[in-house]
C-alpha cells in the first residue's frame, strides 16, 4: 500500500468538498477516514482521479481510479513515470512540470487551481480530466481530478457541427448573394423610370431578405409609359424564383406579343403564367401566381390607363385620397374560373400624385408594441394618411419620408415582407 498517512487530513476535506454526494453516501465511513485502510476503500470507491506530487513534480501517490481512467496501475505512475506516460512528448512534460513548480511555489493565480487538462492513456486515446489542485505547507501538491473525456468530445462534437453549419450557411448565402446580383440585372433602371417621367417619379424597393419576391417593370413605347409593379407568391428565395419567371412572361408580353391594353396585359400574363407553371401534366395545377397594378399613362396628354390584379391604385389630387380598385382575382392561383380584368382611364391633372404598391407596406407591423408583442398591421388607413401627408412634398422627399415612416413605425421589429411603392407626381 502507498504511504499516504501523512496526506490524509487535506484529502479527506478536498475529497469531500469534490465529490460530497459520494461522502455523503459513504458517511457511515467518516468516523475511520484517520484509519488508513478505511481512507483507501473510500478512495476506490471515488471515481476520482487522486494524485499526490512532491515539490521536486515526482508524484507520491495515485489513487486506484487510474486503472479505470487511465489504464495503469497505481505503482507503474509513481515518481515521474506520471509525466513520461500521460504526456505525448517532452515539450508537454517540462510545461506540465514547470505548472506544478509554479503551484507548488504559491505563485498560480487562484483561477489556475481549477483547470482542464488532457492526458494519454495506456490505450494511446486521449483522456480529459478537470482538476482540482490544493496544497499542503510543505509545498506538496494534492489534486483530485474529474474524467470529462464523454463531455469534452460532446462539445468537440458540437463544436464541429456548428463549423459545419456556419461553413454551409455562408456557402448557401454566397449563392443568394449573387442570385440577387442576377436579379438586380434585371429589374429595370431605376433612373430610365425617372426620366421617363420626366424626373417625377420613385421607386422604394425593399425586399425583406436578400432576394425579393416583389418587383417593378418598366417599359415604354413612343409616348406610352408603362410602370408595373408585381408582388409574387412568396418572399426570400421562392419569390425570387417567381420574380425571374414574372420577368420573362412580362417580356414575352410587351415585347413579343406587342399587347398594349392594360386589361389585355394581365389576361395574357395569366395565361403565360398557367402555361409556364404546368409544362408538366403529371401533376395537378400549382397554386402559384402574383398580384399585379399596371399603369400606362400618355406622356403627352396625361391620360392613365390602369389595371390591377389584386392591387389598387391609390390618386392623390386636392388634399383628397382617391383609390381605385382592381379586380378581385390574382395572377394565376385559379384556372377554373372565368377572371375578370379591366381597364380604368383617369385623366390625370397638374398637382395629381398616383401610386401603385406591394402589400409589403401596409402589411408592416410595428407601431405600439405595449399590448402586442408583435405590433400590429400599418394598414391601408394609415398609409393613405401617409400619402396625404407628402402630397405637397417633392418627389425624392416623398420617397426619403416613406422609408423614415416605416421605419419609425417598425422600429425594433424585422420586416414583414418584400416591399416595392411607385409614386409619379404631374
Amino acid at each position: 500500500m502507498q504511504q499516504i498517512h501523512q496526506y490524509i487530513p487535506v484529502l479527506y476535506r478536498f475529497v469531500k468538498s469534490k465529490s460530497i454526494q459520494k461522502v455523503r453516501r459513504l458517511k457511515k465511513h467518516r468516523s475511520l477516514f484517520y484509519n488508513l485502510n478505511h481512507f483507501h476503500f473510500v478512495l476506490n470507491k471515488l471515481d476520482a482521479l487522486v494524485v499526490v506530487i512532491d515539490k521536486n513534480g515526482k508524484v507520491q501517490y495515485v489513487s486506484n481510479s487510474s486503472k479505470k481512467t487511465l489504464g495503469y496501475e497505481p505503482s507503474k505512475l509513481l515518481g515521474n513515470q506520471w509525466w513520461e506516460l500521460t504526456r505525448n512528448n517532452e515539450e508537454e512534460r517540462l510545461h506540465a512540470k514547470e505548472w506544478v513548480k509554479k503551484i507548488a511555489e504559491g505563485k498560480a493565480h487562484l483561477q489556475e487551481l481549477t483547470m482542464e487538462r488532457k492526458l494519454i492513456a495506456a490505450n494511446g486515446l486521449t483522456k480529459w480530466i478537470v482538476w482540482n489542485i490544493s496544497f499542503l505547507s510543505n509545498h506538496t501538491i494534492v489534486a483530485i481530478g474529474h474524467d470529462i473525456t464523454q463531455r469534452k468530445l460532446s462539445e468537440q462534437l458540437l463544436h464541429q457541427s456548428h463549423l459545419d453549419l456556419v461553413a454551409k450557411n455562408n456557402e448557401i448565402i454566397s449563392g443568394i448573394e449573387y442570385a440577387k446580383r442576377i436579379q438586380q440585372a434585371i429589374l429595370p433602371d431605376v433612373s430610365e423610370i425617372k426620366k421617363s417621367f420626366n424626373y417625377n417619379a420613385f421607386v422604394l424597393y425593399k425586399p425583406k431578405d436578400i432576394v425579393s419576391g416583389d418587383f417593378y417593370w418598366h417599359y415604354k413605347q413612343g409616348n406610352k409609359v408603362y410602370v408595373a409593379v408585381i408582388d409574387c407568391t412568396g418572399h426570400g428565395v421562392p419569390g425570387a424564383l417567381m420574380s425571374v419567371i414574372a420577368h420573362s412572361i412580362f417580356k414575352e408580353v410587351f415585347i413579343n406579343q406587342k399587347l398594349t391594353n392594360t386589361s389585355d396585359i394581365l389576361y395574357a400574363i395569366d395565361t403565360e403564367l398557367f402555361n409556364e407553371l404546368n409544362k408538366n401534366k403529371t401533376h395537378s395545377p400549382y397554386p402559384d401566381g402574383m398580384d399585379v397594378a399596371i399603369c400606362c399613362m400618355n406622356i403627352e396628354t396625361h391620360e392613365l390607363a390602369f389595371s390591377g390584379a389584386m392591387r389598387p391604385l391609390i390618386l392623390v389630387r386636392n388634399n383628397e385620397v382617391i383609390e381605385i380598385k382592381s379586380s378581385r382575382y390574382p395572377i394565376g392561383f385559379y384556372n377554373d374560373v372565368s377572371k375578370k380584368f379591366i381597364s380604368e382611364n383617369i385623366q390625370l391633372k397638374t398637382g395629381d400624385s398616383f401610386y401603385i404598391f406591394s402589400d409589403g407596406y401596409i402589411d408592416q407591423f410595428g407601431g405600439d408594441t405595449s399590448e402586442y408583442k408583435e405590433g400590429k398591421k400599418l394598414n391601408k388607413v394609415r398609409f393613405k394618411e401617409l400619402l396625404l401627408t407628402i402630397n405637397e412634398m417633392e418627389i425624392e422627399e416623398q420617397e426619403t419620408f416613406l422609408e423614415y415612416a416605416l421605419n419609425n413605425w417598425k422600429q425594433q421589429l424585422e420586416q414583414t415582407d418584400d416591399i416595392v411603392v411607385l409614386g409619379v407626381k404631374i
